[in-house]
């Protein structure tokens, strides 16, 4: 059996650890010259003292919906920070995203 993997070139890679999670962006590119994403978290498990352990949940996004699901990723985001009026970024540059930072 062929594996699928194969067919598939990583051509970026980026990881950004948050606590016990890390998120890893992924863009892979099939043998057509598609590109795609994969969006995966990981994260630590303590099953014991001395044995730890990884849950890991991934999507894949594809080239046709990556503006459909920022347009979606920014309108939920700007829910949550509407919403809490304790909210305060951990920076300063993300007090100025707009649709324009998520442009295609």
């Amino acid at each position: 059996m062929e594996n699928s993997n194969q067919d598939r070139e990583e051509v970026f890679s980026k990881s950004i650890k948050a606590g016990k999670r890390t998120y890893f962006f992924d863009v892979k590119k099939t043998k057509t010259n598609d590109y795609f994403l994969t969006i995966t978290e990981s994260k630590r498990i303590f099953e014991s003292e001395d044995k730890v352990s990884y849950e890991k949940h991934k999507i894949f996004l594809y080239q046709e919906d990556f503006e459909k699901f920022m347009d979606g990723m920014k309108e939920a985001v700007d829910f949550v920070t509407d919403e809490n009026p304790n909210f305060v970024p951990r920076s300063e540059s993300r007090k100025d995203l707009d649709n324009s930072d998520f442009s295609f």
